[in-house]
């Protein structure tokens, strides 16, 4: 044979082995690779890593990795070279050095391996070789079966098949080892080889390049270890529980469908944490998860169309789930194609338009089965465009929860420190109970001493931090140019307003108010609860100060005027407005003396829309009348208006609403004026009020209030078909029932009480199918009732026999009561039983037999009331006897004060949540209290054993002491945990007052002639105390009432006391000089006040025990009762303008007293209790 056909054939066949091997080793590594996918420990990518089992994340670890590796084949080159990227990423591998290695591994190397918390085994060529290497591997192998150790394989020059069948180079030094060994020992390290085979890995072969390796297994491995330990940084957060728990349901983890959820909320309430705790706390049981974070700020608008705005959205979106930071997404397609087989977690936090869930979620089909899509918002409407009916609503936190909140950010703790109490209560309103502002208030206040708290808190009640105003104003700025109008009108104007009177307000500045309304509540701007309007009060400083902001020195040139002090000067000339200003809100509360109006107060303001001027008195005179009022008012509500008569120029064509409760108008206008918006009127106590205008042009007329208008004689026509509600109570002047125009048929209610010339209701009352409300109370010459009661939905029978002759037995012959909602029959001495209709009454809502003497019995068909929401019997001093075995499960209220004869505790209702028992004969509390869920309010008597039921003293919220003659309060009343009402009137024979509970808010031991001693401690900031007419308390009792933190206080004392460190006589003035610099903004002071009589008699008769109010810089106080020989112990506060403060005291308007003298003490000055 030609040598060289044979040297080809040889080169051939040696050609083809060597293509067979590299097939055989292509095989192997797919099948290795294969195996490896479909593991579920297998994926080592970032966002597949495996998450450690329960078992193993709950352990305690000495080392980060255990690397199992043979020394002569890898110390010196890849060994090192892994333990310096180990070393750059922060990784803590175990060193064999200390250990000094024999025969076997001992059992501080096992204590090694198993407090490691990814083992690596390195297999080599010679790995095999040593004994002591196979055992670490079998104990190893053991670790991950047994206690779910991570175990990683790295196959250095050697093949994975080698390693499985022990063939190759590998296989023959496995055997030499073996070799004299026993066969137990052979087939564990057999066994083990077999299984690290399968265990995934990585493999040199597939590498070119050595060091890329190395940072592979680096990252892959610091990756593991940052998923090892479940994050701890969300452990203890408040509510965060309850919150995940609401959302079980909605997220439905159990389900193979793909499901997207909504988390809404308004800004600032805990959407974000909320999703990125569940999202810690899911993550790892998808194949891929991503969270994009703040995607209005971060991703909004990328570009110019909406279709690159989308592919951009995508692109990261994509970029960050598979982790691929340079992929390009072409298409909107690239999003569904790629994941529509993939179980996947997807939080978007922060969508405010539907163009970012149309470019990363916007069908469920494009993710696979069991994926979960969560998309937090503020825009309700957002999320049910797209098709979400899954919402979870945000709800604020209790009370308790907010202040937790506060109090971990402020103080690193779940309650306030001592002495910090009522300052952090006062903190978490400021907040809102807003998450957010209690985060930034709690870090605000962090290590600050109490007088620096008592100094900032003024600032904070009218301003916004600037970290809250930025992530408000961002919600704001969204809005479109007119929503952002309507947000500062309800900010500035209308909280707390009726949605449908904002309407009517608007109609003629916003299209479509109702929808806008609706809008700025799908945003969370807003809220509206049982038709009424909200807004948190953080949202509410933010659109003061952005309307302050427009005109920061004049304020005249605003939009609204809400300020007490910029609206003075206005008015009184000092200032001017200008068309600018459309809305004016004075609340003159706290004006100390008159104040005159200038007649040209209101000339410049041609735009003038909404004014509001409201107060307890009439402080603003008007003695040169008004010039103009602006044609445009909408809103006209001005309590004690001074005038007798409006301007004779005024034209009131647009006005909706007119409100001048205690007037004191004689009349409002000459003539007719043109009034076809004008909807509401209330005139309500205006005493001098003697006659109206003509109406006839009032065609929208629905409600008017002319309640106490005692000098009105006569009153127009009204408009009948327009006429909702009408209240002439207590004219007692007027001659005769007004007449209608047209007919009465919209006619809901109708108050007459107190109406002596009243002798027959009108026929055209009793067609008026629509009337749900008739009081007829005091109506002392009505002697005759109609007799189609029948037709009332509501009927209020607010009556007294000994003042009216009515023959109330028409009652019993109610057809129609199956509508009835309220009845009230109180003060009925007649009435012995409760009348067999009320049984049928399934819709009443509010039964009040309060003071009906003689009724014995409350019958059993009150059962068939499970709409009863209040039953009130407070007064029915013969009632012995409340029905068994019903459960009233709508009732709210049961009010049975002074039903002395009734001894058995009620059990009608497990729901109920106020329970009013005081003054009857109740000696037992049932166990069954305690599963009352609902109860908030239990006022009971103090008796004797009540100690022997502790489930009573744990609910108890007001305690009273009936029985004046009581001798000594037993200690057991500390126990009362709730107990926030301590009433111990008159105890004349009382001498020791015992520790009481710490949740004490109000207390009154006034008339407790005997007392002497006190062995409780007051350090409730906002308790309130009443030891009037207690002259025996002793000197200790008096410091402790006078020294004490508390709100208010009234104690015997002839004289202010030295704790006091400024005094004067009379009503001062007191000057303070201050010291510090800087001079805080605000200061805080405990003020005494000694009141003495102007003229000589006693001053404790009856005549002389009222109150009385002192007036001091901006603000005044109420003194009760007022007495001689008592000192009033009370906080003010002071604005800061100067280092010398000076203080002056005066009574407002009394006859009876004066100021003896007064005291102040700066509030960080007082000893504490």
């Amino acid at each position: 044979m030609d040598s060289s056909f044979f040297l080809t054939i040889v080169a051939a066949a040696i050609g083809l082995l060597t293509l067979l091997r590299k097939l055989i080793f292509l095989q192997e590594d797919n099948r290795e690779k294969d195996h490896s996918s479909s593991s579920p420990s297998s994926s080592l990518s970032p966002s597949t890593v495996p998450p450690p089992s329960s078992s193993s994340s709950s352990r305690i670890w000495t080392h980060d990795v255990f690397p199992s590796f043979r020394g002569e084949d890898v110390r010196k080159h890849f060994l090192s070279h892994i333990k310096m990227e180990f070393e750059r990423k922060g990784i803590t591998p175990f060193s064999d050095n200390e250990i000094k290695r024999g025969e076997s591994i001992g059992p501080e190397l096992i204590r090694v391996i198993r407090g490691s918390k990814i083992a690596i085994i390195l297999l080599s060529r010679n790995y095999a070789s040593s004994i002591w290497c196979l055992d670490e591997m079998v104990e190893i192998i053991k670790c991950r079966e047994e206690l779910g150790q991570t175990v990683m394989a790295i196959f250095y020059k050697v093949y994975p098949s080698d390693v499985k069948n022990l063939t190759g180079d590998f296989g023959k030094v496995f055997r030499k080892t073996c070799a004299g060994e026993t066969k137990e020992n052979i087939g564990r390290w057999r066994q083990a080889l077999a299984k690290v085979a399968t265990v995934a890995g990585y493999h040199s072969g597939n590498w070119d390049n050595e060091a890329a390796m190395i940072k592979k297994i680096a990252t892959d491995i610091s990756n593991i270890l940052n998923n090892f330990t479940p994050s701890n940084e969300f452990d203890g957060l408040v509510g965060m529980g309850a919150h995940l728990k609401k959302m079980e349901p909605l997220l439905c983890l159990g389900s193979g469908e793909v499901r997207m959820i909504g988390i809404w909320g308004p800004p600032g309430i805990g959407k974000t944490t909320i999703a990125r705790v569940a999202y810690n706390q899911l993550s790892n049981s998808f194949q891929l998860s991503v969270f994009m974070d703040d995607i209005k700020v971060k991703y909004s608008r990328l570009c110019s169309d909406d279709y690159s705005a989308k592919l951009q959205l995508q692109q990261q979106f994509m970029s960050q789930i598979i982790d691929h930071k340079d992929m390009v997404v072409s298409h909107l397609g690239v999003a569904p194609n790629r994941l529509k087989d993939k179980k996947v977690l997807v939080v978007l936090d922060g969508v405010d338009c539907s163009l970012q869930l149309d470019a990363m979620a916007k069908e469920t089909w494009w993710f696979g089965p069991g994926s979960r899509i969560v998309i937090t918002t503020q825009d309700q409407k957002l999320l049910r465009a797209h098709g979400i009916n899954h919402i979870y609503k945000v709800d604020f936190p209790t009370n308790d929860e907010a202040l937790q909140i506060f109090c971990t950010y402020s103080f690193g703790q779940k309650s306030p420190k001592e002495g910090f109490e009522e300052l952090a209560r006062e903190v978490t309103r400021l907040a809102g109970e807003l998450p957010l502002g209690l985060r930034v208030m709690g870090s605000y206040f962090r290590r600050m001493s109490k007088q620096e708290w008592i100094n900032s808190l003024p600032r904070l009640r009218t301003s916004l931090d600037t970290d809250i105003r930025s992530i408000l104003k961002f919600s704001y700025d969204a809005l479109d140019d007119e929503d952002k109008d309507l947000f500062l009108h309800i900010a500035c104007f209308f909280i707390y307003e009726k949605v449908h009177k904002v309407e009517e307000y608007l109609a003629k500045k916003f299209v479509e108010v109702r929808q806008r309304l609706n809008v700025l509540a799908e945003r969370s701007l807003i809220s509206i609860d049982w038709g009424v309007i909200r807004m948190h009060s953080l949202l509410e400083k933010l659109g003061k100060e952005i309307v302050c902001k427009r005109s920061i020195h004049e304020p005249g040139q605003r939009q609204f005027l809400y300020g007490c002090r910029e609206i003075c000067e206005l008015l009184t000339g000092d200032a001017t407005g200008s068309k600018s200003v459309i809305g004016i809100k004075l609340d003159y509360y706290k004006i100390e003396e008159e104040l005159e109006v200038s007649e040209k107060a209101f000339d410049g303001m041609s735009n003038l829309q909404f004014l509001q001027v409201t107060g307890y008195s009439a402080p603003l005179q008007l003695t040169r009348g008004l010039n103009y009022l602006s044609h445009k008012l909408r809103l006209l509500h001005w309590s004690h208006f001074p005038m007798p008569c409006f301007p004779c120029n005024v034209n009131l064509e647009f006005l909706v609403e007119l409100i001048m409760i205690g007037s004191k108008l004689e009349k409002l206008w000459e003539g007719i004026k043109t009034l076809g918006s004008l909807k509401w009127v209330d005139l309500c106590d205006s005493v001098n009020l003697k006659e109206l205008p003509d109406l006839s042009t009032a065609t929208k007329l629905e409600k008017l209030y002319l309640r106490n208008c005692s000098s009105l004689v006569k009153l127009p026509c009204l408009p009948g078909n327009s006429m909702e509600e009408l209240d002439i109570g207590g004219c007692s002047s007027l001659v005769e029932f007004p007449s209608f125009i047209g007919n009465a048929v919209n006619l809901l209610k109708l108050n007459l009480f107190s109406f002596p010339n009243l002798v027959e209701l009108p026929s055209y009352v009793g067609n008026a199918t629509n009337l749900e409300y008739l009081n007829l109370s005091d109506c002392s010459h009505l002697v005759k009732l109609l007799l189609s009661f029948g037709n009332l939905h509501k009927l209020q029978a607010d009556t007294d026999t000994k003042r009216m002759h009515l023959d109330l037995r028409g009652l019993s012959t109610v057809g129609n009561v199956v509508n009835l909602q309220t009845l009230n029959l109180s003060s009925l001495p007649q009435l012995l039983e409760v009348p067999s209709f009320i049984g049928n009454a399934t819709n009443l809502e509010d039964l009040i037999l309060s003071n009906s003497s003689n009724l014995v019995e409350l019958p059993l068909f009150i059962g068939n009331l499970q709409k009863l929401k209040r039953l009130r019997l407070e007064g029915c001093t013969k009632l012995e006897v409340l029905p068994t075995n019903i459960n009233l499960e709508s009732l709210f209220e049961l009010n049975l004060n002074d039903c002395s004869m009734l001894k058995i505790f009620p059990e009608i209702s497990t729901n109920v949540r106020n329970l009013y028992l005081i003054g009857t004969a109740i000696g037992q509390v049932p166990p069954s209290i305690r599963s009352w869920s609902r109860l908030d309010e239990l006022k009971m008597s103090y008796f004797e054993n009540l100690k022997e039921f502790p489930h009573a003293l744990e609910r108890i919220t007001c305690m009273c002491l009936t029985d004046t003659e009581i001798q000594e309060v037993r200690p057991w009343i500390k126990k009362m945990s709730r107990l926030s009402v301590f009433v111990l009137k008159g105890c004349r024979k009382l001498v020791t007052l015992p520790t009481i509970s710490e949740s004490i808010r109000y207390m009154d031991a006034s008339d407790c002639k005997s007392l002497e001693i006190l062995e409780c401690s007051f350090r409730n900031q906002y308790l309130t105390l009443n030891f009037a007419n207690c002259f025996k308390l002793n000197q200790e009792a008096r410091n402790l009432i006078i020294q004490n933190n508390c709100r208010y206080a009234v104690v015997p004392g002839g004289q202010v006391p030295p704790y006091f460190t400024h005094r004067a006589t009379g009503g001062g003035p007191l000057t303070i000089k201050l010291n510090e610099k800087p001079l805080p903004k605000y200061m805080t002071f405990k003020a005494c006040i000694l009141l003495v009589n102007k003229v000589d008699h006693d001053a404790c008769s009856e005549e002389n025990s009222m109150e009385v109010d002192v007036i001091y810089q901006n603000s005044n106080k109420k003194l009760y009762p007022a007495l001689a020989e008592h000192l009033y112990i009370f906080r003010v506060e002071a604005e800061v303008t100067s280092s010398e403060l000076i203080f002056e005291f005066k009574l407002k308007r009394d006859a009876v007293w004066k100021i003896g003298e007064c005291g102040l003490v700066r509030d960080a000055e007082v000893p504490s209790c």
